[in-house]
């Protein structure tokens, strides 16, 4: 027997140090009004020296945990979505899980850039539905300002850090996580990429000094990318689950640059209303984009029950995907 799988708490965490594009203008040859312009961005938040990404998954998770009302015994899987983890070994989300005291969970990372909070979703979904487990968290947790380059005006404006939290569990029939599909395509590896660190380059001095440890991006190739994937993929999972677009209450794209969900919004044929978008206040938070916007949403009032609700994303990899979801 299956059953529905769906968002049951939600909670998100910012560091408190933010940096405006004021604050870059100090720091690389760039101003507001490129900013601006070109990202939609005018402050991101940016954690301290002695912070790291598992604080923030732990705060947004504690508050999911308390909204949903389950204890954190009776959560049988975390998935930390980031790609900025604590370290290389253990992973993030074991970390998180002996934090939060979820003694009965299976903790682990998803590395799937900015689609990860989806990848995650779509996990858990399959697994709650076939009864494997019954309660889970996923969350998308970023530290990111720490492998930006601030010589690097292209990159250095667009990434912010912070964390958003889901726990999905059983649901009503007709309701929960309707469609959802993730995809991926490893030829298109340099249009965003960090070389140093793994077990191709390694750690050297050399790597240190060419800055193979910070992120490199191909804008352009990025954006024509991202707006046909995440049009076409949400499209895909809205036929999948039997609604249009124009049942849809909200969408909720990944918050990677104000042009490309503008471009997105265009393409599914909606109106800017109906798109969310924070990406003026938080920059592009990768993982943690969608579900500290879909939080928002929720707390604001944005979404209520009842409502149909898309995510959609794309990253580095690269990765996209889609998920429908009934309130």
């Amino acid at each position: 027997m299956t059953q529905n799988a769906g968002i049951i708490g939600m909670g998100h965490a910012y560091p408190k140090g933010i940096l405006t594009n004021a604050d870059l203008e100090k720091l690389v040859d760039t101003n507001d009004e490129w900013i601006t312009t070109r990202t939609g961005i005018k402050q991101r938040y940016k954690a301290a020296d002695n912070e790291y990404t598992s604080q923030f998954a732990v705060s947004s998770a504690r508050l999911a945990l308390t909204r949903s009302g389950i204890e954190p015994k009776d959560i049988d899987i975390i998935i930390c979505a980031t790609t900025t983890p604590d370290q290389i070994l253990p992973s993030t989300g074991c970390l998180i899980q002996a934090e939060l005291g979820c003694d009965n969970a299976a903790g682990m990372d998803v590395f799937a850039a900015c689609s990860g909070f989806i990848y995650g979703i779509s996990m858990v979904e399959s697994m709650i539905r076939t009864g494997q487990i019954r309660y889970a968290l996923v969350i998308g947790a970023e530290v990111l300002t720490k492998y930006v380059d601030y010589t690097d005006r292209t990159t250095c404006v667009i990434f912010g850090d912070g964390a958003g939290a889901a726990v999905l569990g059983p649901v009503e029939k007709g309701k929960g996580v309707l469609s959802t599909k993730i995809r991926s395509d490893g030829r298109y590896e340099e249009s965003l990429y960090a070389r140093g660190g793994g077990t191709k380059f390694g750690t050297s001095h050399e790597t240190i000094d060419n800055r193979m440890h910070y992120f490199t991006m191909k804008g352009n190739e990025i954006f024509k990318l991202a707006v046909r994937s995440m049009a076409d993929i949400s499209l895909e999972m809205l036929e999948k689950a039997g609604r249009t677009i124009d049942e849809v209450a909200m969408i909720i794209p990944h918050q990677a640059n104000q042009r490309i969900t503008d471009a997105v919004a265009q393409r599914l044929g909606v109106s800017d209303e109906k798109v969310y978008s924070n990406i003026a206040q938080t920059g592009n938070t990768s993982s943690a984009s969608i579900p500290i916007a879909l939080d928002e949403c929720l707390q604001s009032g944005k979404i209520k029950e009842g409502d149909l609700v898309l995510l959609t994303a794309f990253g580095g990899g690269v990765t996209w995907g889609a998920s429908v979801i009934q309130f």
